[in-house]
């Protein structure tokens, strides 16, 4: 039913890649760094007056989330898409800068019955009971920085790949709740996260290490590319003119007078 790409945000820039085969709304990371920020809402989708892209999520505990409606659901939403009942969207968290308030993307829905027939019990067995295939489960990937263990605060930086060769990658900040191990800035965390009301709770957290962790260039070669010892240097250097070194005074002779003695 939905021809959305929840990794095109994070992974690829192929926006003609269409992914209707897909057997859970959330796929497993790619690799292990790979940033990202997905989750699923239970909800009704309802559009402002002004315009059907912006409006308000409701889900099914009766939360208010603002919600945008991103392009490539406009086809789904003319075709067959019925707004007036709840759908399992795949979402895109995102915090507000002025007040940090949950704010959320519409890529896609979840209804594997529309497009799956034939494999539909299967996948409703595999994720029947599978956390991370239920409304308000949150895949959060990326770099700590900034934890407050007072207020139980964490803000993760996002990375954003770009959609084309020529710009540079984008980052966004977004606001958790919960509580991390000692000293998380600027490691790398793969974080499971719950929906409650209009906050993201972390469930489990694990620690993949330094961000912007390099490991250090090997020197291939016979010789070292340092030495311990400090080499001498021969330079000689040649002028014509007199050298400027002191030398000593000569003292003037002193002549001591004759006295003369009178016969």
């Amino acid at each position: 039913m939905s021809t959305f790409k929840p990794e095109s945000e994070i992974v690829s820039s192929d926006e003609n890649e269409i992914i209707t085969g897909r057997k859970r709304p959330i796929p497993l990371p790619t690799y292990p760094r790979q940033y990202r920020a997905i989750g699923l809402i239970q909800g009704q989708y309802i559009p402002s007056e002004e315009k059907v892209t912006r409006g308000v999520l409701i889900t099914s505990e009766g939360t208010k989330i603002e919600a945008v409606l991103l392009g490539r659901l406009m086809s789904l939403l003319k075709n067959r898409l019925d707004l007036n009942k709840s759908h399992l969207w795949v979402v895109y968290p995102r915090s507000k800068q002025e007040n940090d308030t949950l704010h959320v993307q519409l890529l896609g829905v979840w209804e594997p019955e529309t497009y799956h027939i034939d494999e539909l019990e299967k996948i409703n067995l595999e994720t029947e009971d599978d956390p991370t295939c239920q409304s308000g489960y949150f895949s959060i990937r990326g770099e700590v920085v900034f934890y407050l263990e007072e207020t139980e605060t964490v803000v993760i930086k996002i990375k954003q790949a770009p959609k084309k060769e020529s710009e540079t990658a984008k980052f966004f900040k977004l606001k958790l709740k919960g509580i991390l191990p000692p000293r998380p800035l600027r490691h790398f965390y793969d974080l499971q996260v719950q929906l409650e009301g209009e906050e993201l709770i972390i469930i489990e957290s694990k620690d993949l290490g330094l961000a912007n962790f390099q490991k250090p260039t090997k020197f291939i070669g016979k010789s070292k590319p340092f030495s311990d010892k400090p080499k001498k240097l021969d330079i000689t250097y040649q002028t014509d003119k007199p050298s400027l070194e002191r030398q000593p005074r000569s003292l003037p002779k002193i002549i001591k007078p004759v006295k003369k003695w009178d016969n």
